[in-house]
Protein backbone atom coordinates (compact mmCIF):
# COMPACT_ATOMS: atom_id res chain seq x y z
CA UNK A 1 0.00 0.00 0.00
CA UNK A 2 1.28 3.16 -0.98
CA UNK A 3 0.11 6.16 1.62
CA UNK A 4 -1.18 9.80 -0.79
CA UNK A 5 0.60 13.14 -0.49
CA UNK A 6 -2.07 14.90 -2.81
CA UNK A 7 -5.27 13.84 -4.65
CA UNK A 8 -7.48 15.86 -7.31
CA UNK A 9 -10.85 16.53 -7.01
CA UNK A 10 -13.96 15.82 -9.36
CA UNK A 11 -17.25 17.73 -8.79
CA UNK A 12 -20.30 15.07 -10.05
CA UNK A 13 -24.08 14.88 -9.15
CA UNK A 14 -23.29 11.19 -8.40
CA UNK A 15 -19.90 9.18 -7.01
CA UNK A 16 -19.31 6.64 -9.78
CA UNK A 17 -19.36 2.94 -9.08
CA UNK A 18 -15.99 2.66 -9.82
CA UNK A 19 -13.61 5.04 -7.99
CA UNK A 20 -10.05 6.25 -9.21
CA UNK A 21 -7.11 5.91 -6.45
CA UNK A 22 -6.19 9.98 -5.56
CA UNK A 23 -9.75 11.51 -6.42
CA UNK A 24 -12.07 12.72 -4.22
CA UNK A 25 -15.65 12.71 -5.93
CA UNK A 26 -17.62 16.22 -4.59
CA UNK A 27 -21.68 15.90 -5.07
CA UNK A 28 -22.61 19.35 -4.16
CA UNK A 29 -26.43 18.20 -5.19
CA UNK A 30 -25.83 15.45 -2.68
CA UNK A 31 -23.61 17.44 0.36
CA UNK A 32 -21.08 14.52 0.34
CA UNK A 33 -17.89 14.02 -0.59
CA UNK A 34 -16.13 10.51 -1.30
CA UNK A 35 -12.54 8.94 -2.18
CA UNK A 36 -10.68 5.64 -1.61
CA UNK A 37 -8.83 5.84 1.22
CA UNK A 38 -5.43 7.36 1.47
CA UNK A 39 -3.47 4.93 2.74
CA UNK A 40 -4.20 2.81 -0.33
CA UNK A 41 -6.75 0.09 1.29
CA UNK A 42 -9.09 0.69 -1.68
CA UNK A 43 -12.29 1.23 1.14
CA UNK A 44 -14.28 3.76 0.19
CA UNK A 45 -14.48 6.80 2.41
CA UNK A 46 -17.64 8.85 2.14
CA UNK A 47 -17.74 12.23 3.89
CA UNK A 48 -20.80 14.33 4.44
CA UNK A 49 -21.54 17.60 4.83
CA UNK A 50 -23.85 18.44 7.67
CA UNK A 51 -22.91 20.78 10.65
CA UNK A 52 -22.02 18.48 12.74
CA UNK A 53 -19.67 16.47 10.22
CA UNK A 54 -17.63 17.72 7.55
CA UNK A 55 -17.42 20.91 5.65
CA UNK A 56 -16.18 21.51 2.39
CA UNK A 57 -13.77 23.89 1.31
CA UNK A 58 -13.04 25.15 -2.39
CA UNK A 59 -10.79 28.12 -3.31
CA UNK A 60 -11.41 27.59 -6.96
CA UNK A 61 -8.60 25.49 -7.90
CA UNK A 62 -8.48 23.20 -4.88
CA UNK A 63 -10.06 21.62 -1.98
CA UNK A 64 -10.24 21.07 1.98
CA UNK A 65 -12.30 18.83 3.84
CA UNK A 66 -12.50 19.59 7.45
CA UNK A 67 -12.38 18.31 10.29
CA UNK A 68 -9.57 15.55 9.30
CA UNK A 69 -10.82 11.61 8.22
CA UNK A 70 -10.37 8.91 10.71
CA UNK A 71 -10.90 5.25 9.30
CA UNK A 72 -11.44 4.01 12.92
CA UNK A 73 -13.72 1.06 11.06
CA UNK A 74 -10.94 0.08 8.39
CA UNK A 75 -8.22 -2.48 9.13
CA UNK A 76 -6.00 0.14 7.97
CA UNK A 77 -7.14 2.92 10.36
CA UNK A 78 -5.79 5.33 8.92
CA UNK A 79 -6.40 9.09 9.89
CA UNK A 80 -4.90 12.35 7.79
CA UNK A 81 -6.23 15.72 6.47
CA UNK A 82 -7.12 16.80 2.87
CA UNK A 83 -5.91 20.51 2.89
CA UNK A 84 -5.73 21.94 -0.12
CA UNK A 85 -5.30 18.87 -2.39
CA UNK A 86 -2.64 17.90 -0.12
CA UNK A 87 -2.85 14.69 2.41
CA UNK A 88 -1.53 15.83 5.49
CA UNK A 89 -0.88 12.37 7.71
CA UNK A 90 -2.20 12.49 11.66
CA UNK A 91 -0.53 10.32 14.18
CA UNK A 92 -2.00 7.14 15.27
CA UNK A 93 -4.93 7.40 17.17
CA UNK A 94 -5.43 4.38 20.67
CA UNK A 95 -8.42 2.95 20.92
CA UNK A 96 -9.42 5.72 24.13
CA UNK A 97 -8.77 8.13 21.55
CA UNK A 98 -11.03 6.63 19.14
CA UNK A 99 -13.78 6.26 21.80
CA UNK A 100 -13.66 9.55 23.29
CA UNK A 101 -13.19 11.44 19.83
CA UNK A 102 -16.84 9.18 18.84
CA UNK A 103 -18.13 10.39 21.94
CA UNK A 104 -17.84 13.84 21.12
CA UNK A 105 -19.23 12.94 18.07
CA UNK A 106 -22.36 11.69 19.61
CA UNK A 107 -22.28 14.57 21.66
CA UNK A 108 -22.31 17.39 18.85
CA UNK A 109 -25.11 15.62 17.10
CA UNK A 110 -27.08 15.60 20.23
CA UNK A 111 -26.97 19.05 21.18
CA UNK A 112 -26.88 20.60 16.96
CA UNK A 113 -30.04 18.42 16.42
CA UNK A 114 -32.17 17.59 19.95
CA UNK A 115 -35.40 19.74 19.60
CA UNK A 116 -34.94 23.13 22.34
CA UNK A 117 -37.24 23.15 24.74
CA UNK A 118 -39.86 25.67 24.59
CA UNK A 119 -39.64 28.29 26.99
CA UNK A 120 -41.71 27.36 30.47
CA UNK A 121 -45.28 29.16 30.22
CA UNK A 122 -45.46 31.36 33.23
CA UNK A 123 -48.87 31.09 35.23
CA UNK A 124 -50.80 33.79 35.10
CA UNK A 125 -51.01 36.42 38.24
CA UNK A 126 -52.91 35.35 40.85
CA UNK A 127 -55.72 37.78 41.57
CA UNK A 128 -55.67 39.38 45.34
CA UNK A 129 -58.46 36.38 46.39
CA UNK A 130 -56.21 33.73 45.43
CA UNK A 131 -52.90 35.19 47.09
CA UNK A 132 -51.95 34.53 50.37
CA UNK A 133 -52.86 37.21 52.75
CA UNK A 134 -49.20 38.54 54.41
CA UNK A 135 -49.21 39.89 57.96
CA UNK A 136 -49.66 42.88 58.88
CA UNK A 137 -47.72 45.22 60.02
CA UNK A 138 -47.15 46.34 63.47
CA UNK A 139 -48.77 50.11 62.75
CA UNK A 140 -51.99 48.06 61.06
CA UNK A 141 -52.43 46.28 64.14
CA UNK A 142 -52.33 49.36 66.69
CA UNK A 143 -54.37 51.20 64.49
CA UNK A 144 -56.97 48.27 64.51
CA UNK A 145 -56.69 48.22 68.24
CA UNK A 146 -57.08 52.10 69.20
CA UNK A 147 -59.72 52.53 66.72
CA UNK A 148 -63.49 52.63 68.87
Amino acid sequence: MTRRTAVTHEFVQFVPREMKEGTVYVSIEYATAAHLCACGCGNKVVTPFTPTDWKLIFDGETISLDPSIGNWSFKCRSHYWIQRNRVEWARYWSDEQIAAGRERDRQAKKQYFEPVPPPSVSSPEPSNSDRPKEPDSIWARLRRFFRP
